[in-house]
């Protein structure tokens, strides 16, 4: 079994072999259970740590008790410039609903105030996920080859790769710094000028990142970060016929609006990841607990505003029941609460307009005959938070069966043979990441392969499109996307 929830946020599997030990939350041992692998999750105010060998418990971080918002403006040619209409816009803290500051329009405090997500999830997974970012695409800058090809024994063609030129980005609120960095990292380790618009909810921490950017002496105009509305500094970026590429990461209509003004004003090349509503299939033979616990990590994280979120569960019928039992009881532990305090694991959802499309989802639940098992309302009548929800009795043809929620709602179908399994996971316009949990690694492989997913987790590469992605995300392959492969063929004077 592996973890449903691909890319920030997955947490180690279990291994034979591997040594249990506990981590000690600053110097008070809380029992918190890790394997000893080079990983490590939030989970409720401790952290999972492993390594290949044995090390001190370290205290976990905290978080600054005052953060000073410095950066507010426009970050063009390594100065901090002002709109040039004089405008701004308002950033909020979802948890609290406080203005920090007004940011003009074009460290993990910092993200956890703008966006609610938890402390150590922002610490663990974004800041850390960012720092192995930076250095695996750095390690690229200087393994990128052409080729040398005889064609007879006249002729030889050899191949070169160059920048694409200016990349524009266009990045979501969910993880604005690791995005951040999935966006610029590859992008410079090519060669390429970046253009980027961090999301108008949570724009500060790609500001903050342009101010060691300055620091680093990076030559002006390599990045320049341009926050903004969507209607504006998006689709000034979409269509700009000076940019060569752009890349997006967000909404499948907004997607389909990018597409065609790149179409529309020079062709430049589109990278898209948009929606998911991705499906876990549990078979009766796997461990139910493991799988319970994997799951919900999936569904839950980040309030579920994540494009990987486990939001369908199909269980074959002789373990639902018990499956559905044991999700519920799972639900009851998560720590709801300040996403500064670091016993918290789910804070607030990004904004009132996020809240209230959730909501609105969970009453079609309601209405269109599934069963509320759990939560399915805010915490507190003045908030952005949002109990985690669960529904059992869901029925394909349901809205929250077919839309993605992006929020903290897990939807629990039964089924009772495995092609009906794979028939109804495939049944989604989306095509995003799927899990299956067996204890038969004939069955896992076999399901995975029929799954139309990029990313099938079995026990264990963005990918398939559908309607959720075009083109490569992270790796090896996002290069061949970032460069103009060029073919050059020269004549031999001397034949071999």
């Amino acid at each position: 079994m592996k973890h449903p929830h691909v890319g920030p946020g997955r947490s180690c599997a279990a291994g034979e072999g591997r040594t249990l030990r506990s981590y000690k939350d600053c110097g008070r041992d809380d029992g918190a259970q890790t394997l000893d692998l080079d990983c490590r999750m939030a989970q409720n105010g401790t952290a999972e740590i492993g390594a290949t060998e044995e090390k001190p418990a370290l205290p976990l971080p905290r978080p600054v008790t005052v953060q000073e918002i410095r950066h507010t403006k426009m970050f063009i040619d390594n100065e901090w410039r002002t709109s040039s209409r004089g405008r701004t816009f308002p950033t909020f803290n979802p948890a609290t609903g406080v203005k920090i500051c007004d940011v003009q329009e074009a460290d993990k405090t910092l993200e956890t105030l703008d966006t609610g997500k938890p402390f150590l999830q922002s610490f663990f997974v974004d800041l850390e996920g960012s720092i192995k970012t930076l250095r695996y695409y750095a390690g690229w800058a200087d393994k990128i080859h052409g080729k040398s090809m005889p064609i007879d024994e006249s002729f030889m063609c050899i191949t070169k790769h160059e920048p694409v030129g200016v990349c524009g980005a266009i990045i979501p609120w969910n993880f604005p710094l690791l995005m951040f960095m999935w966006k610029i990292a590859p992008a410079l380790s090519c060669g390429n000028t970046v253009v980027i618009k961090p999301a108008e909810q949570t724009p500060l921490t790609a500001l903050h990142v342009g101010s060691l950017i300055k620091e680093a002496e990076f030559p002006p105009g390599v990045v320049n970060i341009v926050p903004g509305f969507g209607s504006t500094a998006g689709a000034a970026i979409a269509s700009h016929k000076d940019i060569d590429k752009v890349a997006f990461t967000g909404s499948t209509e907004v997607g389909q609006l990018i597409t065609e003004a790149a179409a529309k004003s020079n062709l430049k090349r589109v990278t898209l990841e948009l929606g998911g509503k991705n499906p876990c299939i549990v078979f009766a033979d796997c461990d139910l607990q493991t799988a319970v616990e994997e799951i919900q990590k999936g569904a839950f994280y980040n309030q579920g505003q994540c494009c990987t979120a486990a939001s369908r569960v199909f269980v074959e019928e002789t373990i639902y029941e018990e499956f559905v039992h044991r999700s519920i009881e799972n639900a009851k532990k998560i720590v709801i609460g300040d996403p500064l305090d670091p016993q918290t694991s789910h804070g607030p959802q990004i904004d009132q307009q996020q809240f209230d499309k959730i909501m609105d989802l969970i009453e079609s639940g309601k209405k269109e005959g599934a069963r509320l098992e759990y939560g399915g309302g805010a915490v507190g009548e003045k908030s952005l938070f949002i109990q985690p929800t669960i529904f059992s009795s869901v029925k394909d043809h349901m809205r929250i069966a077919s839309e993605e929620i992006f929020g903290p709602v897990q939807c629990i179908f039964s089924f009772k043979s495995q092609m009906e399994a794979i028939q109804r996971a495939n049944s989604s316009q989306y095509g995003l990441v799927s899990a299956v949990f067996t204890a038969s690694m004939d069955r896992a492989l076999s399901v995975s392969a029929a799954l139309e997913t990029g990313t099938p987790w079995r026990l264990a590469l963005f990918g398939k499109s559908l309607f959720y992605k075009t083109g490569k995300y992270l790796g090896m392959y996002l290069i061949s996307l970032l460069c103009i492969n060029k073919v050059y063929k020269e004549m031999l004077l001397d034949k071999i």
